[in-house]
This record gives structure tokens, sequence and C-alpha cells, in this order.
């Protein structure tokens, strides 16, 4: 065994009750730490899984028709400018489909799906409830959104007069899987479908709007043969959704909306997550930095003579020096693996502990080996900084007074 080693360990084995309190402290602050940054972790995936689990990453549509003026001024007459907004309608996207593979080829972009969307009514009997009509291709769009996987009752079918629609809506209409309802669109076209799918994808306005048909379908429906009013598409990274939306932008001219854009309230409050979850951090750090120096620096001064001997018998300083930046490292390297434990067991009880009345977890955690790595290198990075003050004064004693002092 290395001198510096044995000599570490030594001390660490001779100084017993403060090795333990040490150990404790840092195991409580990478128990602290791991535990947060699991529940806030768990936390920001179930709120981006929730939001994004019924809107696309990025989509892609003409841009809003722009307000004119009512009244133009002329040389003689000065009068207010008046501006009237243009009503909005439904419009295809020009040459969609070379839009679409472009914007399938562009970095970043995992899938890609045309879609015709519109407002109108959904009647069954004497219920009426406002609906919004999205026809989509089912193959490309389940890419986008996951609707199969939420179904509650028949199948997901969008296609040969068969549709899926959202289960507050289903619940208004006192529909079931197999009745026929009938759809009325805002361009005075009106059909009889069939329900072939209930879901629920637990955004409480999509529930109660959404009616899933085909894409053919809906063209007829808003008088757009072969158009399509945008293109709804998903990112691998989603936080890069705002760049890819960019560079949709500047290539193809068209609007890009990213969900970014569109739940900045919801990127404000992970900001504040992470930045609370980044200063609880810095506090425990330093916490347990202070307090391993703060050891170190008692075992210096109880082992002066015994410092000052071996620098008397021709130990170098750089060994000494190194025999208590061992014992820092040691130190936060055994307290990261215990904290790592006593972290994981925590925030699986609160997992475990607190439920819906589904049964399913209340609040989500998300251990990761990147975050045990994380917290493991921190707290032995944290142990050998801690360590640095202790080991320089240490090689720095002076063997003759040490001897006589000690």
């Amino acid at each position: 065994m290395p001198f510096e080693w044995f000599v570490a360990l030594r001390y660490i084995r001779e100084a017993r009750g403060q090795t333990a309190l040490i150990l404790a402290a840092v195991s409580v602050g990478v128990a602290v730490i791991v535990f947060l940054s699991a529940l806030i972790g768990g936390l920001e995936v179930s709120l981006i899984d929730k939001t994004l689990g019924s809107q696309p990453h990025v989509t892609l549509h003409e841009p809003r028709e722009t307000a004119r003026p009512l009244v133009e001024p002329s040389p003689t007459l000065a009068i207010a400018r008046e501006i009237q907004p243009s009503p909005q309608r439904l419009r295809s996207i020009d040459q969609w489909p070379s839009v679409l593979r472009e914007a399938e080829e562009t970095d970043g972009v995992t899938a890609a799906s045309p879609m015709v969307t519109g407002p109108g009514f959904a009647v069954r009997s004497n219920a009426t409830s406002p609906i919004v009509v999205l026809g989509v291709d089912p193959e490309r769009f389940v890419a986008i959104i996951d609707v199969p996987r939420k179904i509650l009752r028949g199948r997901f079918e969008a296609g040969g007069g068969r549709v899926s629609i959202g289960s507050t809506l289903a619940s208004d209409l006192g529909a079931e899987v197999g009745d026929r309802i009938h759809v009325s669109t805002t361009e005075g076209v009106d059909d009889v479908v069939t329900v072939a799918g209930i879901f629920m994808l637990g955004n409480e306005a999509v529930d109660r709007t959404w009616v899933l048909t085909s894409l053919r379908h809906a063209q007829s429906l808003y008088a757009l043969p072969g158009g399509a009013t945008t293109i709804e598409l998903k990112v691998a990274d989603v936080f890069q959704a705002e760049q890819v939306a960019v560079a949709l932008h500047d290539r193809t001219g068209l609007d890009a909306d990213s969900w970014m854009t569109l739940n900045a309230e919801l990127l404000a409050g992970l900001s504040a997550q992470s930045g609370s979850k980044s200063l609880i951090q810095f506090f425990v750090v330093l916490a347990v930095a202070l307090g391993i120096a703060s050891v170190l620096i008692v075992s210096v001064v109880q082992k002066s003579r015994e410092i000052g001997i071996l620098r008397a018998v021709g130990t170098p300083r750089h060994r000494i020096l190194w025999v208590f930046l061992i014992q820092g490292g040691l130190l936060g390297l055994v307290g990261s693996f215990a904290g790592c434990a006593l972290g994981a067991f925590l925030a699986r009880g609160v997992e475990g502990a607190s439920t819906n009345p589904d049964g399913s977890a209340r609040f989500l955690v998300q251990l990761t080996p990147q975050l045990f790595l994380y917290t493991s290198l921190l707290a032995t990075g944290v142990g050998l900084l801690s360590a640095v003050i202790p080991a320089v004064r240490a090689s720095r004693l002076d063997p003759a007074t040490s001897i006589r002092n000690g």
C-alpha cells in the first residue's frame, strides 16, 4: 500500500468519532440532493409529458391574414386611421407535400404529420357541442400524439366514416362506441359519422372538443380538396423545439409555433424549479465542505507532532499534502455512496406513499444512473477541495516547532 494511503487510512481509523460525524453529514447532504433532484426531475418530466401528450412540439401553418385600414388619409383630409382585423379563414399550406418533406429532413425532427383542422358542431339527439375537427393521417399522427395509448373504450380509428372522440365530448353528447353523431362544419357541410373510439388525453379542452377523422374526410368537410392547414412536428429534444421552429420559419416562410412559445408560463415555472434546486444544492455543498474542512483542520492540529516527526525523518511536503487530500476524497466518496442509497430510499418511499385515486403515483421521481454518478462525483470533488486548506497547512508545518509544541 502506498505510504500516503496507509497514513490517511490510519488517521481516519484513529478518529472514529469525527469520521462517523462527517460521514453522517456528507450522507445526509448527498441524500438531500438526490431526493430533491429526483422529485423535481420527476415533476418536470410529468408536467412536460402531460403538456405534450395532447399537442405537437412544433406546428407549421400559413401566416395570419393581416389587418387592413378602413379609411385611408388623403392630402386634404386629416382622419384617424382605423384598422379592421381581417377574418381568419381556413387556408391550405401552399405545396404542403414539399413542405412536409423539407420538415422531415430538418435536423432534430423525428416525425411530421399533415392535418386539416377546423371548428364545427357535433349533434346527437337533443345534445349539441362545439367541436374541433382534426383530419389526420392516422399512421403519421400517432407518432406525434399517441392516441391509441389513451383509448378508454373502443379503438383508435380515423377514416371510412368512423371517428375517435374525447371522453368529455362523449359524455356531453351521451355517446358510446358504435353510436352515430351528426357533424356540422363552419363551411356548411354536414355528415354523419360513427364513434369508433373514445380517448382521454388528460387535457380538458382537448377531451371536450376533439373529433379525429381522416385527412380526406376533413378536406371534404372544409372544402379544401387535397389541402392541409397545418403540419405537426415532433422533435428529438423537446427543449430544442424553439430552435427547430425558427429554422423552419426561415426555410419555409410559414409561421412556426413551438410548444415552448405556447406554454411560456410552464417554462417559467420549470426554470424557477431548476433555480431553486440549484440554490439548495449550493447550500448543501457549502455545509458539507465546511464540515469536512473543519474536521481535517482539527486533525492537523491533533496530529501536528506526528506530522513534524514525519517531516523530520525526510517525508516530502507533497506526501503530507496527499495524506489529507486522500482523507477528504475518501470521506466524500464513502459518504456519497451512503447518501445515494438513503436518497433513493426516501424518494421511492414518497412515491409509494402518495397515490392518486386510480392508484398511480402522485409524486413521480426520476432516479437515473446519471443522477447518482453526478452526485457521487460532486461529493468526492467537494471532499477533495475541502481538504486543500488543511493539507496545505499540514505540509507547511515546521518539524522542530511541531515536535516541541506537540
